[in-house]
């Protein structure tokens, strides 16, 4: 009996279904843990402006007005709070030396809601602790070692694995009693029904990341694959056709059939599709790549339905996903006035939207549009993704710095650079209209306040990362949320004046941090010409020369942890260390194998490792 290709290849989604819901299942703890705490089902998904209560912003006025070092804390009044708690600043930035402007820090706003005041635990402040459910890779080191071994840069041995899976689905669909050289319409039926896998893991919202908790950007690889496997069995499907009817001497006479000359188009559509998404044009070129796909694919969909009419479910399907996600991220566009400066020292342009302050999580980014005629003929239509680098609901607003890597970003600090020329107020911001899409990516269901420790291993602009997430865990401690003990930065850039204009805001965080130590590591590569005064730096904070050791300082990081037993989290439970990873590929790599080295003894009385990876790059 002949096995019907278009139930095999429905039974073969079906089961690719069933798969991802075991996956999905398979977080379901740790979802269940984050959306347990109603703040979480209100940030990370639409920004918005709110309006900051007046009781914080009675208390920013308070803590900026009154004097006292940083050191020298009042006894607590019967709310808990410090009068005493912030040196007062021209900029509002407490701990910042005098003269200190927001612009040398790089914040328009202070950080002194963010500082912690001395408190008696209670039974009321526990329980908003929140619940820490280890992840796979914690409860099942050996395994989680395994997985992130690397095949490749950026590429682990989990992700080959998904895809060779995916791989041996296809491969069974294609040959399962079915000649390929006989029987080639098999391998079109098969390539067809993976539409609309490439339109759900292509798209912005995706249910599967909605289900599983990554951001698109994680399952990005899957859409690539899925793209190639349908160019190489459409291929296969068609030049099949296309070598037999020559041989046979009735090309021309098949070409005079309508459904033949439209599945010849559709293939050519294909074929240029793969050819300009290949990385050189996503890299170099990514406005061609964009828009080659919308035009590809908006010629290959309607002929492939011409040629074959069975495969209108399927493209349904892949038309509903990219509709659902269109409507999505319809509503989460939002348009702002904006200012834009440059950073010189770090080669970058920051943009503060102070009038948006809430809904993102700590680590998510935005995609934003700037629109300005300076912009180019077609930079205003660009939007291009970037690490919101503040936290929620703070007069700072939204914050993003935009590092210089192409045109695009080019076009932007040269903009930002010729903001304060003529000025007579000394301002050098400039004013401009974005818009914003998002928030995307993040954590997704890690909660890093529910881990003993916390590292950070940047490199260049992925400091944005480290500083939100940063910020996030010192204003959850200061409202005795948070279970981290200590946090460690580590922070690669190739010149040392890159360091200078975070040293006020670097000196601002550690002096928060009383409850939570805060130690920063900077490392530079690139030989100065003059070398950095050291002098200059808070406590805390150290510079050195060449790459940093990150398997001894992660040891340390987990030798604290275990030890720091006294003070005011010595009722906590241990319950981990969590690496946060932004940067290059290479500073993942790096991580990966450092975290997947320590031995078993120690990560099993740390409580586990776990790591959060953010790469640059496609």
């Amino acid at each position: 009996m002949a096995v019907d290709a278009f139930n095999l290849v429905l039974h073969i989604d079906i089961f690719i279904a069933a798969l991802v819901t075991v996956f999905a299942l398979s977080t379901l703890p740790r979802a269940l843990a984050r959306f347990s705490s109603a703040a979480e089902w209100r940030h990370g998904h639409i920004l918005r402006s709110i309006r900051l209560g007046s009781g914080r912003l009675r208390g920013l006025r308070t803590q900026i007005s009154n004097k006292g070092g940083p050191q020298d804390l009042a006894p607590s009044n019967e709310k808990g709070l410090s009068p005493q708690v912030a040196g007062p600043s021209s900029s509002g930035h407490g701990y910042l030396p005098d003269g200190a402007m927001s612009e040398e820090s790089h914040t328009f706003a202070s950080h002194a809601n963010l500082l912690r005041h001395a408190s008696v635990r209670t039974l009321a402040s526990v329980s908003k602790l929140p619940p820490h459910v280890r992840g796979w890779s914690a409860v099942l080191p050996q395994v989680g070692g395994f997985l992130r071994h690397r095949l490749d840069a950026g590429f682990s041995l989990g992700q080959g694995l998904i895809l060779g899976l995916y791989t041996a689905i296809l491969v069974y669909a294609s040959f399962l009693e079915s000649n390929p050289f006989e029987d080639t319409a098999r391998m079109g039926i098969v390539a067809m029904s993976q539409i609309p896998i490439v339109f759900v893991l292509g798209s912005k919202n995706n249910i599967v990341g909605m289900c599983v908790g990554m951001g698109y950007e994680k399952l990005n690889y899957i859409h690539r694959f899925a793209g190639v496997m349908i160019f190489l069995l459409s291929n296969f499907h068609g030049l099949g056709y296309i070598y037999k009817w020559t041989f046979q001497g009735v090309f021309t006479a098949k070409m005079r059939v309508t459904s033949n000359r439209m599945a010849l188009v559709a293939l050519v559509a294909l074929d240029v599709l793969f050819f300009f998404s290949t990385s050189f044009w996503r890299r170099k070129a990514y406005n061609i790549f964009f828009t080659v796909h919308l035009v590809c694919f908006a010629v290959f969909l309607p002929m492939v339905y011409a040629h074959e009419h069975a495969t209108l479910p399927y493209i349904i399907a892949g038309a509903a996903a990219y509709g659902f996600d269109r409507i999505l991220r319809l509503l989460k566009t939002r348009i702002f006035n904006a200012r834009i400066r440059p950073i010189p020292d770090l080669s970058l342009t920051r943009i503060d939207i102070p009038a948006l302050n809430a809904g993102w999580r700590a680590g998510q980014h935005v995609r934003i549009r700037v629109l300005s005629s300076a912009m180019g003929l077609v930079g205003w239509t660009e939007a291009h993704p970037f690490t919101i680098a503040s936290i929620a609901k703070t007069p700072e607003g939204l914050v993003l710095m935009c590092k210089n890597v192409g045109g695009w970003t080019n076009r932007l600090y040269e903009l930002a650079k010729v903001a304060g020329y003529g000025r007579e107020d000394g301002d050098e911001s400039r004013t401009v209209t974005v818009m914003l899409d998002g928030p995307y990516g993040g954590t997704g269901h890690s909660v890093f306040a529910s881990f003993s420790a916390a590292m950070f291993v940047v490199g260049g602009s992925g400091i944005t990362f480290a500083l939100s997430t940063i910020q996030d865990l010192i204003q959850r401690d200061s409202e005795d949320s948070s279970r981290v003990k200590l946090i460690e930065l580590i922070w690669c850039i190739q010149d040392p004046s890159a360091l200078n204009p975070l040293i006020p805001l670097f000196s601002s965080l550690i002096q928060q941090s009383t409850r939570t130590p805060l130690r920063i590591s900077v490392h530079y590569t690139r030989a100065a010409d003059t070398p950095p005064a050291k002098d200059i730096l808070p406590p805390g904070v150290t510079l050195t020369a060449g790459r940093p050791r990150i398997a001894k300082v992660l040891d340390a990081v987990i030798a604290r942890a275990v030890s720091y037993g006294s003070g005011v989290k010595a009722y906590m439970d241990i319950t981990g260390v969590v690496v946060g990873v932004c940067g290059p590929v290479g500073i993942g790599d790096e991580v990966s194998e450092a975290v997947s080295a320590v031995d078993p003894g120690r990560r099993w009385a740390v409580g586990g490792i776990e790591i959060h990876e953010e790469t640059f790059g496609w």
